[in-house]
C-alpha cells in the first residue's frame, strides 16, 4: 500500500472507527505500525522549518489499540498479558537490550543504541548510538535523536493525544541527566545538557540567566545549553513561595567534540548529573 493511501485509510478510519470491521481498514492500520517499528514511519521528523508532526501516524497508534487483541505472552519466567508484542530481531538490527530491558512493537531503535534496563514505548524512535539507561523511560511517540544519553531514572513523557500535538523530542547530542523529567511535548535542541533532577513541562520557565537580564523560554531548551532546577519567588494568596523552574547557566562549546565539551560543562559549572 502507498503512503497516501495509507494515510487516506488511517485518517478515514479515525473518524469514522467503524470501518475497523472492514480488513482492509484494519489491515492498513497494521501496515503503519510495522512501518513504525522498521523506521519507514516516524511520528515527527526534523526539516529546515522545523520539527513536523505526522497526526495520522499517532491516530495509527491510537487505533492499534482497537484492533489489537490481548494476548498472554511468555519470556522466560516472566508473563505478561497486552496487547502489544515486544520487539523482535535485535540483534539483526544491531540493537543491544539489557535484561530486563523491554522495547515495544512499534518503536524503532536504530543500529547501535543500547536499552539497559529500561523501557521504550510505541512509536518512540530512538536513535543511533544513544543510551537508555537503567531505569529511564521513553514514552510514546517521543523523539530520541543519535548520541543521546538518557541517564538513570529520566522521565521521558509520551504524548499520544491530540494527535498533532509535538511529542517529547530530545535531539541529537543531548545529554540528560538523573532523574530528570520531561514531558508534554517539550523540545530539548542539540547538545544540550540537563542537570539531575530538572523537571520540564510545557508550562515550566526555562530562564536564561547568562547575561544582564533574564531570557525566558517555555517547551523549548535552545541548543547546547546547560541547565539546572532553579525556583522562582511566586506570590500567592497565602504568601511568597518558590515555585520550580530551570535555569540556563551557560553553554557547552561548538569548538570542541562532544565528549570532551561535556566534561568540560561539567566542571566549569560543577553541574550534578
Amino acid at each position: 500500500m502507498d503512503p497516501a493511501n495509507l494515510e487516506q485509510k488511517i485518517r478515514s478510519a479515525a473518524d469514522d472507527p467503524g470501518l475497523l470491521a472492514d480488513r482492509e481498514y484494519a489491515e492498513a492500520v497494521h501496515q503503519a505500525i510495522e512501518a513504525l517499528d522498521r523506521g519507514h514511519l516516524r511520528v515527527a521528523e526534523k526539516t529546515d522549518e522545523g520539527w513536523t508532526v505526522h497526526s495520522w501516524v499517532k491516530q495509527a497508534i491510537l487505533l492499534y489499540f482497537r484492533v489489537a487483541k490481548m494476548e498472554v505472552m511468555e519470556v522466560g519466567p516472566f508473563e505478561f498479558h497486552d496487547k502489544i508484542p515486544l520487539k523482535s530481531r535485535l540483534a539483526d538490527q544491531g540493537v543491544r537490550v539489557v535484561p530486563p530491558g523491554t522495547v515495544r512493537y512499534g518503536s524503532h531503535i536504530e543500529p547501535g543504541a543500547v536499552i539497559m534496563p529500561g523501557y521504550v514505548n510505541l512509536g518512540a524512535y530512538v536513535g543511533a548510538n544513544s543510551m537508555v539507561d537503567t531505569w529511564a523511560t521513553v514514552g510514546s511517540c517521543a523523539q530520541i535523536g543519535r548520541n543521546v544519553h538518557l541517564s538513570g531514572g529520566v522521565g521521558i513523557g509520551g504524548v499520544l493525544e491530540p494527535p498533532g500535538a509535538r511529542p517529547v523530542i530530545i535531539e541529537d547530542g543531548a545529554f540528560i541527566g538523573s532523574r530528570c523529567i520531561v514531558v508534554e511535548g517539550v523540545l530539548v535542541e542539540e547538545e544540550a545538557v540537563l542537570g539531575a533532577n530538572v523537571t520540564l513541562t510545557a508550562s515550566t520557565p526555562i530562564v536564561d540567566v547568562t547575561g544582564p537580564e533574564e531570557i525566558v523560554h517555555k517547551g523549548r531548551v535552545p541548543a547546547r545549553s546547560v541547565v539546572i532546577p532553579g525556583m522562582r519567588m511566586k506570590e500567592f494568596p497565602a504568601g511568597s513561595y518558590g515555585a520550580p523552574c530551570a535555569l540556563i547557566i551557560g553553554q557547552r562549546k561548538e569548538s570542541t567534540d562532544r565528549k570532551t565539551s561535556l566534561n568540560e560543562v561539567l566542571r566549569q559549572f560543577n553541574v550534578p548529573v
